[in-house]
């Protein structure tokens, strides 16, 4: 074992044995006076978020003035809320790490933060509003004006001392976040950074966000990992942004983030990245070449035969003692997901098993494919089972060029992403038939 994984079995024994905080004893702490609540008392179920589908996880039409309220509201006890801050190396990974793609589609908030991810969302007609960067979302915390009080953060990760330093410019200067303790793992597995002593320090901390920088990688899985038993209400990996606190690296100035070149400077400031960002944009070249380019043709047509005829969705709900199918017959697009959004509502509420029929399907897009990875997530949420099936030729094609083939292979069920949880069978028969 390195000496790094031992000096942090070391520290997080330390931690334990001293209340299980890495304080900074000579920082300045302002005092908390009460709860962190939303300034809106926002709230939003998986249905309800405006989400598409883009290569394979699920992307929130989302800008930054959404972004916050929704944090805020999630920063309550017993929330377990994932942020996830999608960019060009998250894109690469995930067309090859199906557990660090499934991080991604059961993350609870997924706004773009590379803006390669902006551009291909445009070519393929997907109404991004803005490129909602993680360490910008963190600055908004920093900064927050009408403060009930400091969001209390907790820092894991970051290389050997930057959290720490982090930790001390938080706490020194009057900001809208305190930092409440800090970890530095080492280059441990996810599994040796699991241990107990670990996550007791995390969650004794009291902390209202943990942000972790372990790499994008090792972070999600250390993350879906410790899901259910970290305490800490509201969850990110914001990779640099631990840095950017601290000063060891200076973030791109605002005008260089806005032409999109923010890559560039990180070049310049970490000359070691080269060697990622030419493997990601490898990646992104063949992505572009052998899905992204054809479903932006397939797509443009699809929206053409829209404009000219419209078409209708319609949906056949069928409930036995087994499972609960819905049937989506025709072409379904954005229009129709306000109507079908409501249907799903209340197929969930009534069955834990859940069978989505393909077979009379002619086309989707990728707002109503969003909705399916969130009715998915849903029924992964509650611990039930999804199914995708019969899918004609041409629908097949179409969840491959969006990168979400591989959910037409199996079954989503309750003991691949759970331990235990009850079933519940429908008690009744039944059959509805919808118009959306």
């Amino acid at each position: 074992m390195s000496n790094a994984v031992t000096t942090s079995r070391t520290l997080g024994k330390t931690i334990s044995d001293d209340t299980a905080l890495n304080w900074l004893s000579n920082a300045h702490v302002p005092e908390i006076v009460q709860d962190v609540t939303s300034d809106d008392g926002v709230s939003c179920d998986d249905l309800d978020r405006e989400v598409y589908c883009l290569q394979g996880f699920p992307i929130d039409s989302i800008g930054m003035q959404e972004v916050m309220p929704r944090l805020l509201a999630a920063m309550v006890p017993h929330s377990s809320y994932l942020l996830s801050t999608p960019n060009l190396n998250f894109l690469a990974a995930s067309q090859s790490d199906a557990g660090f793609r499934e991080s991604l589609r059961t993350s609870d908030l997924c706004p773009p933060d590379g803006i390669a991810l902006v551009w291909i969302a445009r070519l393929l007609g997907i109404p991004i509003k803005e490129r909602v960067a993680g360490s910008d979302i963190f600055e908004a915390f920093v900064t927050r004006e009408k403060l009930q009080r400091p969001i209390r953060v907790f820092l894991f990760g970051g290389a050997e001392g930057v959290a720490a330093m982090a930790a001390e410019v938080l706490n020194k200067n009057a900001t809208g976040v305190i930092c409440v303790g800090w970890i530095n793992p080492g280059f441990g597995s996810v599994e040796e950074m699991s241990h107990s002593h670990i996550i007791n320090a995390i969650n004794a901390s009291g902390a209202d966000l943990l942000l972790v920088a372990l790499g994008a990688a090792k972070g999600q899985a250390w993350l879906q990992r410790n899901h259910h038993i970290i305490q800490v209400p509201v969850r990110s990996h914001l990779g640099a942004t631990i840095a950017f606190v601290a000063g060891t690296i200076k973030r791109a100035p605002t005008t260089v983030r806005k032409l999109g070149l923010e890559w560039l400077w990180r070049i310049k400031e970490e000359p070691v990245l080269w060697r990622r960002y030419t493997k990601d944009v490898s990646a992104l070249s063949a992505l572009m070449v052998t899905r992204v380019l054809p479903l932006a043709f397939v797509s443009l047509l699809a929206r053409a035969k829209r404009a000219v005829k419209q078409r209708k969705c319609r949906t056949m709900v069928t409930s036995t003692a087994k499972e609960a199918k819905v049937s989506l017959l025709g072409s379904v697009s954005a229009s129709d997901v306000p109507a079908l959004r409501a249907t799903f509502k209340q197929v969930i509420k009534r069955t834990d098993h859940l069978n989505v029929d393909l077979s009379g399907l002619n086309d989707i897009d990728a707002r109503a494919l969003g909705l399916l990875m969130m009715l998915r997530k849903q029924m992964i949420s509650k611990y039930g089972s999804f199914k995708l099936s019969n899918p004609p030729v041409f629908i097949r094609i179409l969840f491959r060029l969006h990168g979400i083939g591989d959910l037409l292979k199996h079954t989503t069920d309750l003991e691949s992403h759970h331990s235990q949880g009850s079933v519940r069978l429908l008690k009744t028969d039944l059959s509805i038939q919808t118009n959306v």
